[in-house]
């Protein structure tokens, strides 16, 4: 029997199953595959306990920051997010490495075997040809192999991340310590709805009987679908804006730092100044207002799940967490920032950190999927840059340029900006870098974490 050497051959082999590209069908969002499949492998989503995040945004900072404290306390932390940045690893990795590259290749050959298993012996679902099958996704396969490689590992716990929606995610068959849902944005609405209630009820699927949910500040209409569904799940609910409030709050080029109040409500307090409140300060390597907010709720899951775990501990997690592509400055004189942001309201938190660190009149490259809000964006950006190129976010996702130009270019009379649409991404990206050398002006490149992989890998 064929076995793999290494992770390179593993997501080598894995690659085969995506299927962004041919457009994901009503079938794939689906659970019973993952049950049978986690069954066949003895259910290594239950070798240790989990955390499960889900959201619209901060999601994979919220996921990394906790992986990062619980690393640091001296637990085995698995962590899985996603997209990655440079190479598939980052994605099914520890909190402060990759996996071995032994455990890798055991583990794929364990995936592998079992997706043999599945179709031999569920041929009703495995199969493309059949009524109600379906190939594995890309996205089931890798899920499964993040908790074969926590087992192999030997993990303490599992800080686990959700792919798109939460209800039939294929991270949904885990039985979690704790759920966190970050904050609610219109996304993926041809998979999870047009409304912000719609796409709260998604993410709200991971809210398990009896186990307690930590939900970030919400619109109200997405509180009430979370408050709903935990009371019908009899699950404790805590939310962040009446357990903390963030204070004295300052973003510079090296990091942020910000004060917490904490309210008497917050379980587990670490410190009491005799008025039912306390209040400490945190200081962050990530760059950021939005960073705050993550790492007040990540810091507040912690506390929730392992309140044994020293202050002065957690707060160092927090200062060592690095994330690629949150407001990251590649390169320097003039500063280069690559950002994820793919929705209005992380375009409009980045731009806001950007502007009152770099100021108005920069360079913007930016790019987005077909399925994004690319007028929201642009009505956000356009005020701020004097000179904006816009291109595709590479190969991988789908994206619609001509879409994207007419989001800015409908708008662009009312600012003083000159628009460059350029399809070919590294065409794009060269352009871009170009006219920073030459006016020694800073670059935001934003819209995708796609775009930002292009960025941050490009060579001049």
């Amino acid at each position: 029997m064929y076995s793999f050497s290494g992770s390179q051959e593993v997501f080598s082999w894995l690659s085969g199953f995506i299927n962004f590209e041919r457009g994901l069908s009503a079938k794939a969002f689906r659970l019973d595959r993952m049950h049978i499949l986690a069954e066949l492998a003895g259910h290594p989503e239950l070798s240790a306990p989990v955390i499960h995040i889900a959201g619209s945004k901060g999601k994979g900072s919220v996921t990394t920051m906790i992986a990062s404290m619980l690393h640091e306390a001296g637990f085995k932390t698995g962590r899985y997010v996603s997209p990655h940045i440079t190479e598939y690893r980052e994605r099914v990795s520890l909190a402060d490495r990759f996996f071995d590259e032994s455990v890798y290749a055991e583990a794929g050959n364990e995936l592998k075997e079992l997706v043999n298993r599945a179709v031999l012996q569920y041929p009703a679902l495995f199969s493309p040809d059949a009524p109600e099958g379906e190939s594995p996704t890309f996205f089931e396969l890798l899920t499964l192999y993040f908790f074969l490689c926590c087992r192999a590992s030997r993990c303490d716990v599992m800080v686990v991340e959700t792919g798109m929606g939460g209800r039939l995610d294929a991270t949904n068959i885990v039985d979690p310590i704790l759920s966190v849902i970050t904050p609610i944005e219109l996304e993926h609405t041809q998979y999870l709805g047009n409304t912000i209630e719609a796409i709260a009820g998604e993410k709200a699927g991971i809210i398990k009987p009896g186990r307690p949910v930590l939900v970030s500040e919400q619109r109200e209409e997405a509180y009430r679908v979370f408050q709903s569904t935990a009371k019908t799940c009899s699950s404790p609910l805590w939310y962040i804006p009446e357990l903390a409030k963030i204070n004295q709050l300052k973003v510079s080029k090296g990091g942020t730092e910000f004060s917490i109040n904490i309210n008497k409500r917050m379980p587990h307090s670490p410190l009491n100044d005799g008025s039912g409140k306390t209040a400490f300060f945190i200081n962050l390597s990530l760059v950021g207002a939005i960073q705050a907010h993550n790492a007040l709720q990540a810091y507040t899951a912690v506390r929730l799940t392992y309140p044994e775990i020293n202050q002065e501990i957690l707060l160092k997690g927090l200062k060592k967490t690095r994330i690629p592509a949150r407001f990251e400055r590649i390169r320097e004189e003039p500063d280069i920032i690559i950002d994820g942001a793919h929705t209005p309201r992380s375009i409009k938190l980045c731009t806001e950190t950007f502007v009152s660190l770099y100021g108005s009149g920069n360079i913007l490259l930016f790019a987005c999927a077909a399925d994004k809000d690319a007028a929201s964006m642009a009505q956000i950006l356009l005020p701020h840059f004097n000179q904006i190129v816009l291109t595709t976010p590479g190969s991988f996702k789908k994206s619609d340029l001509e879409k994207t130009r007419k989001a800015f270019t409908d708008i662009q009379d009312s600012f003083n900006v000159d628009i460059e649409c350029i399809p070919d991404t590294e065409e794009a990206i060269r352009r871009t870098f170009m006219l920073s050398k030459q006016q020694h002006k800073a670059v935001l490149a934003a819209g995708s974490f796609y775009l930002a992989a292009e960025v941050r890998t490009f060579k001049l």
